[in-house]
């Protein structure tokens, strides 16, 4: 591969991984290339095909530039689309091209390759692009309810300018990774709480903690693209997700957070893994109604104990395993250690994030250690070698 049609590696969801990326002749072929170099940060062969339709809006050796091989756009002896790929992507799916493969019509290399994938079982996600009038016919919702029916997964994203556009690059392969990674072992429903919390003083001042959500979101999305079924509590953040997760819930008070957590206890599909990322305010003010008038020389606010999560839900989780976060400042690294032994314990927990407020801050070598309910302590060195190792535990037993 040559050094101009390399990307920047930003993940393994992928790794070892063959996907075909159908283009079809919608307009959104334009963002193909971005999406074969997406695919490629996370790890997958792109093996690119295009419709004559397509071929009129995109050239095949733009694309071939961004999936770092040639494009198939004619019939040729060895028929590489038939056998030996993991996945795949039809992304612009329009309605002319989900037609012809839900009736079976192969005029082209790429019919063909829709038609071997579907006949081999492998995880196949369309993404459809078309006006909002064309997509919103009778016709097309059966054919919509056709792809659903021979397991093709089917993208839609909010329409907006009169147009069912198709999602970023970004949320196409996010879920392509989560689609084809199903299928792994040791999937779980994982409950995952981030950001921080907040609570009121008074009608328009509130007491709140600096936590960004930063670490949260990242364990959660790489939770996702390996295929694990997420739900995020979310408290007060100032990251953003990169891309949209299917289950958030938002709630930035500790109490709301409890009562949401308490909630998913009791949901019909109880999760099998909590990870306690947020950061719970450890006090709280007594509220007062009202704006306190400014100017007033001293005002002493009365803060009170929170309820610690982590132990209000012990008796609810069932047969889940959890994993805690600890930070501690101006401390060293044996004192953290012991508070997060104790944390561990007292708990229940398969392993506990420590941290330190340098850490945190960037300040240091290390991200974090991770303290394990055997004893063993395994320091991290950055933010994805956390998210590795926390899906690593997940996915064991």
């Amino acid at each position: 591969m040559s050094e101009d049609t390399g990307v920047l590696v930003q993940g393994s969801s992928l790794d070892g991984k063959t996907v075909i990326l159908a283009v079809s002749g919608g307009i959104a072929a334009t963002e193909s290339i971005k999406l074969a170099r997406e695919l490629r940060r996370h790890g997958a062969t792109v093996l690119p095909m295009m419709s004559k339709s397509a071929e009129k809006i995109i050239s095949p050796l733009a694309l071939s530039w961004g999936s770092g091989t040639r494009v198939i756009t004619e019939w040729n002896p060895e028929m590489s689309q038939l056998s030996g790929f993991d996945g795949l992507i039809m992304a612009p799916a329009t309605r002319n091209s989900i037609a012809k493969f839900t009736h079976g019509l192969i005029d082209s290399p790429m019919m063909m390759a829709l038609s071997a994938a579907s006949g081999g079982g492998v995880p196949m996600l369309f993404v459809p692009s078309m006006h909002n009038d064309l997509f919103h016919d009778a016709v097309t919702s059966d054919l919509i309810s056709s792809l659903e029916e021979l397991g093709v997964e089917v993208l839609l994203e909010e329409p907006s300018e009169g147009r069912m556009k198709q999602p970023n690059p970004t949320s196409i392969v996010a879920h392509f990774c989560n689609l084809t990674n199903r299928s792994l072992e040791g999937r779980k429903r994982v409950v995952v709480t981030l950001g921080g919390n907040s609570a009121p003083i008074d009608s328009v001042r509130r007491l709140a903690n600096t936590s960004t959500g930063k670490t949260g979101w990242a364990i959660a999305e790489h939770l996702h693209r390996m295929g694990h079924d997420v739900v995020c509590l979310v408290g007060h953040t100032t990251a953003n997700p990169t891309f949209p997760l299917p289950d958030v819930r938002v709630d930035e008070s500790p109490d709301g957070m409890l009562k949401e957590s308490v909630r998913v206890t009791n949901s019909r599909n109880l999760p099998e893994f909590w990870i306690h990322a947020a950061a719970i305010l450890d006090y709280e003010p007594e509220f007062e109604s009202g704006k306190k008038p400014s100017g007033i020389e001293n005002w002493k606010i009365e803060l009170s104990p929170t309820k610690k999560h982590l132990h209000a839900l012990k008796g609810l989780i069932g047969s889940a395993r959890r994993i805690g976060f600890k930070l501690e400042s101006a401390v060293d690294e044996e004192t953290l250690i012991s508070k997060s032994q104790t944390l561990l314990a007292d708990n229940d927990l398969d392993a506990v994030v420590a941290n330190l407020l340098d850490e945190v801050n960037g300040l240091s070598k290390y991200r974090c250690r991770i303290l394990f309910s055997n004893g063993n302590v395994k320091r991290i060195q950055d933010l994805s070698e956390l998210c590795v190792e926390i899906e690593s535990i997940i996915s064991s037993k």
